[in-house]
């Protein structure tokens, strides 16, 4: 079953979090951006209560919990209940997909990927926000789970293990960015590098192969690192 439970009950101090956290929150805000592609059409998967959607230009998303949803609409969002592993949204409708730090809270995260996969267009993209388990601050994010409020049920993945389900989901052209570099929330630096394997929170982008015969080259539309 979706992990929403955490969300419903403690919806009020996952926003605190972020007023809390604020130059944490920006850094992840910059580190997806630095993978941004042109768009027109966008929606984010586990959008909560907007946080990253709004900043990042969408303004429809997919959310389980009633309140995070709730939260999300009154900053004039749209929002479609729904599951990730069946996205009741078209076929080849949107130029964007986002999800970020939800991956490790679906059942099923490759066929989340493949329902991404399933309502982009040819050329679209897709970016993955997430903690990366490998990381200092993952690892102690692993080691403290069964005493977090909401990472009590998450599944955690390392940079290599999204990677693996975006290809085996048939994206390519993957690149990934990284920031949030330390041990503890105190020690954090924000700064952002290309790549992974070092950042606590790692934003990776994967592409939908164009048509045969349509042409596309990312780096006509890569915003530049």
């Amino acid at each position: 079953m979706p992990k929403t439970e955490a969300f419903e009950a403690y919806s009020e101090e996952y926003e605190a979090w972020f007023e809390t956290h604020q130059e944490l929150y920006e850094a992840e805000i910059r580190t997806i951006q630095k993978l941004l592609l042109p768009f027109e059409h966008a929606a984010e998967i586990g959008i909560g209560s907007g946080r990253f959607a709004l900043p990042l230009g969408i303004r429809i998303g997919i959310e389980l919990s009633p309140k995070m949803a709730k939260m999300a609409q009154t900053k004039g969002l749209e929002v479609i209940e729904g599951f990730a592993e069946k996205l009741p949204l078209m076929d080849e409708r949107y130029d964007f997909v986002l999800m970020v730090t939800t991956i490790c809270f679906v059942d099923d995260a490759l066929q989340s990927l493949k329902e991404i996969y399933r309502i982009l267009k040819p050329g679209g993209f897709v970016i993955i926000g997430f903690v990366d388990k490998d990381s200092e601050l993952g690892k102690l994010y692993e080691k403290n789970r069964r005493e977090s409020r909401f990472y009590k049920e998450a599944t955690f993945y390392g940079a290599k293990e999204v990677i693996g389900l975006l290809e085996e989901s048939g994206f390519g052209e993957i690149i990934s960015c990284q920031t949030l570099f330390g041990k503890t929330l105190e020690d954090v630096k924000t700064d952002i590098k290309e790549g992974h394997d070092e950042g606590a929170f790692i934003a990776i982008r994967g592409v939908k192969p164009p048509r045969p015969g349509k042409g596309y080259e990312a780096s006509e539309r890569l915003m530049l690192l």
